[in-house]
Order: C-alpha cells, then sequence, then structure tokens
C-alpha cells in the first residue's frame, strides 16, 4: 500500500487506518431516501399509521368532553331530584360490589373456599374434633343434669328434715295468731316468746 496515501495527521480519528479513497466513498440518497422510517414499515404505512393515530388521539380528547358534560348533567340531574353525594356513593358501592361477586375472579376464590371448606369438613381430624366436643358436652350436661338433680333432693331432705318442719310450724303459729288479732280488732302482734298480753318491764333510768 502506498505510503502517500495514508492519513498522517496525528490528530485525525482516522489515522493508519482508512485511506482516502475509503472514507470518501459517496453515499448513495435515492436507497437512504427509500429506507422505512420504522423497521418493517413502508414510509406510505406510516404516514397512514400516523394519520390513525391523530385520527383516535382526537377521538379520545372528543370522547373526555363529552364524558365530563354527561358527568355535570348527571350531577345537575341528581342535585334536582334531592339524591345526596352519600346515597350516590352508596349506589356505586353497591354496584362496584355486584361486580366483584360476578367476576371471574371472585367466582374462582368462592369455589376453591368451598372445595377447601368440604375437604376440611370431611378430614379425620375435623371429624375427630367434633365427636370430641360433642362428648365433652355431653358429659357437660349430664354433670349439670346430675347436680341439678342433687340439690333438689337435698332441698327435699332439708324440707322433711324435724328442724325445718318445726320451723314451719312456729310460722304458722304466729300468721294464724297474727290473723286472729287482726279479726278481733288488736294491732298487736304476739310474743313469739309466749309471754301473751303482758307489758314489757319499765326500765326507768335512776
Amino acid at each position: 500500500m502506498d505510503s502517500a496515501g495514508q492519513d498522517i495527521n496525528l490528530n485525525s480519528p482516522n489515522k493508519g487506518l482508512l485511506s482516502d479513497s475509503m472514507t470518501d466513498v459517496p453515499v448513495d440518497t435515492a436507497v437512504a431516501a427509500q429506507a422505512p422510517a420504522v423497521e418493517g414499515l413502508t414510509d406510505a404505512e406510516a404516514e397512514e399509521l400516523r394519520a390513525e393515530l391523530a385520527k383516535v388521539e382526537e377521538e379520545v380528547v372528543t370522547l373526555r368532553q363529552v364524558l365530563a358534560a354527561k358527568e355535570r348533567h348527571c350531577g345537575e340531574l341528581k342535585r334536582r331530584l334531592g339524591l345526596s353525594t352519600l346515597e350516590g356513593l352508596k349506589q356505586n358501592l353497591s354496584r362496584g360490589w355486584h361486580d366483584v361477586q360476578v367476576s371471574n375472579a371472585y367466582v374462582k376464590t368462592s369455589e376453591k373456599l368451598g372445595e377447601w371448606n368440604e375437604r376440611v369438613t370431611q378430614s379425620d381430624l375435623y371429624k375427630k374434633t367434633q365427636e370430641t366436643l360433642s362428648q365433652a358436652g355431653q358429659k357437660t350436661s349430664a354433670a349439670l343434669s346430675t347436680m341439678g338433680s342433687a340439690i333438689s333432693r337435698k332441698l327435699g331432705d332439708m324440707r322433711n328434715s324435724a328442724t325445718f318442719k318445726s320451723f314451719e310450724d312456729r310460722v304458722g303459729t304466729i300468721k294464724s295468731k297474727v290473723v286472729s288479732g287482726r279479726e278481733n280488732g288488736s294491732d298487736n302482734l304476739p310474743s313469739p316468746t309466749g309471754s301473751g298480753d303482758r307489758p314489757l318491764p319499765d326500765h326507768t333510768p335512776f
């Protein structure tokens, strides 16, 4: 290779790499102009897509304006009907909850929970636990019933005892004396000690 054709400029980025004949190759401008702007699309297709994009963006802006106008009109109608914001919020929540209930995710989750519940209730551990709790409840009921019977029996024995009968007889005697005293026009209660109508001793202080 001719040394005179080498780039001897020490400050050149192409020093010692390419010759002037290699770096000065002309570029075909016609080929560059025909290169598509986007890979896989021609200029006509790219221009058509740009026009469609501009149209869609314009439609989006128009729809937003229409939606805002509809919302204002809806608010005005609610105000004239006396519907408060809270009622509107309740309706929105109810509608949202209904949408959640009919959604595929909610339905699948409910089905999965139902399957888990069935598996748990049909498991041996759950059955054993249920049987144990049932037996414990039966034992508790039997113990309470036995305790109630014992208390009733004890009260019956006390009522049939001599002490209780003597007390009952005394109460009956006092009651009969009170009734007979009222029939005779006397308000003086009989003394339980059997002192009758004897006056109480006068404890006059010195």
